[in-house]
């Protein structure tokens, strides 16, 4: 007897999540199904799953394919289940190819291509599911499609680009439905648009996107002419849909806390704050405007929009390929300073400093999932940890998820006045910035 494991959410169980099963079915003779249980979604970073966990496994049970039904409850546990219940395969999306080659140990590994056109257009109907549709000049798709995965109502379908060969590149590398170079067409087949562009055309994509009545998330900054961001803004608002730079720092919760305990006294006054930054570990494309407004936005959300003056001093080495950046803001009562390093062995993190102690974020604080404060008169580190999974993108997704389910278009993490501010100082950073 042929034994067959697979796994799965199966939330918002459509057409996609039947068709795998039965295909596992076909590849022996008895099936053992695995569903995640929502501490195990939890841990892994899985967000907004809509489905109980009883639903999940009697949506599985209702399909009359599986011979026995399992809960997956941590990691790890698919070697236990493969020897404990002697299985010959495990079938598994193609969209994790590769990821568990390790189990080729243990048995054979099959990945099974993905039904397209299907769940989405179903859920789609159903009112359930919202379509991703990627607009892009490289073949990267900066995490959107593997971390639209871990929230439940997203699925990206589509990618358009100028350039046809490098949309349809894009559309092999990521499994997508479709593929084109006519964005009037590309509209019709989504629901939100992120606009992932190394070009300067990200501002007029956002506009023919927001005029379509399409949500929108574009990198950031989308612009650096507040004149023009103010107008994307005003737009959104009047089409009553939402627009998101993508800085997933704001949608963090540890990120969260610390703007919290900071605002709530927990340090006493904030006096300053610092922030390390080495360019090519934060961006693979070592795009600097985007580094200087991930540091700022820190800035912003911790000291206030009420700034005084920035300042932006450089020095490098060409010959090296090496260069140290500081940015200096100054507030009515407190002052930032930021060191942006290419080439250079600087340690990254943040401090926040109050006149009751400090914070601190160390490592890669864009990408933090816990910090630590030390009061003054108090001995041990208070830490502060939260779950973090991915990029980030998925907590932005989350957000955007919860304000379409209440109906809301305020985007409380990052309102557009700080974008505002933020441009206004980024274009003056830059101006003071040697050619």
């Amino acid at each position: 007897m042929k034994r067959v494991i697979t796994y799965g959410t199966f939330d918002l169980f459509h057409q996609g999540h039947y068709n795998i099963i039965k295909r596992a079915k076909d590849l022996g003779d008895y099936l053992i199904v695995g569903v995640t249980s929502e501490s195990y979604d939890i841990e892994r970073g899985k967000l907004n799953v809509k489905d109980s966990l009883l639903r999940r496994i009697e949506n599985v049970r209702n399909t009359g394919l599986a011979d026995e039904i399992i809960i997956e409850e941590y990691q790890g546990q698919k070697v236990s289940d493969i020897v404990k219940y002697n299985i010959d395969i495990l079938v598994i999306g193609s969209d994790w190819r590769g990821k568990f080659d390790y189990l080729k140990n243990y048995c054979q590994v099959i990945y099974l291509e993905r039904t397209k056109n299907i769940s989405s257009t179903q859920l789609r109907s159903q009112g359930q599911t919202y379509s991703i549709g990627v607009v892009t000049d490289t073949t990267w798709d900066g995490g959107i499609v593997w971390e639209s995965k871990y929230v439940s109502g997203l699925h990206t379908e589509c990618v358009f680009s100028e350039d046809l060969p490098i949309a349809q590149k894009f559309c092999e590398k990521y499994e997508l439905n479709s593929f084109g170079d006519d964005f009037s067409l590309f509209l019709e087949e989504v629901s939100i648009i992120y606009i992932h562009l190394l070009s300067s055309d990200k501002p007029a994509y956002v506009r023919k996107s927001l005029e379509a009545g399409k949500y929108v998330i574009c990198d950031a900054p989308i612009t650096i002419d507040p004149d023009e961001l103010s107008s994307l803004f005003s737009l959104a608002r009047d089409k009553n849909i939402m627009l998101f730079e993508r800085i997933p720092l704001v949608y963090l919760r540890a990120f969260n806390q610390l703007v919290w305990q900071t605002h709530g006294g927990l340090i006493g006054n904030i006096l300053a704050v610092k922030a390390s930054i080495s360019q090519e570990f934060f961006h693979e494309n070592g795009n600097l405007t985007e580094t200087i407004f991930y540091s700022l936005c820190s800035v912003i959300k911790i000291l206030g929009t009420k700034w005084l003056d920035v300042q932006l001093h450089e020095v490098g080495d060409q010959k090296e390929e090496c260069s140290y950046l500081v940015i200096t803001i100054r507030y009515p009562q407190s002052y930032a300073m930021i060191e942006i390093t290419k080439g250079l062995d600087v340690e990254d993190n943040l401090q926040v400093i109050g006149s009751n102690g400090r914070i601190t974020i160390p490592a890669d604080w864009w990408n933090t999932g816990y910090f630590e404060a030390r009061l003054h008169g108090t001995d041990p580190l208070k830490r502060f940890c939260f779950n973090f999974e991915g990029n980030g993108l998925r907590y932005l997704l989350q957000e955007m998820m919860i304000m379409i389910s209440d109906h809301r278009t305020d985007n409380a993490r990052l309102f557009p006045e700080e974008s505002i501010t933020l441009a206004h100082m980024i274009r003056k950073c830059l101006e003071m910035k040697p050619v």
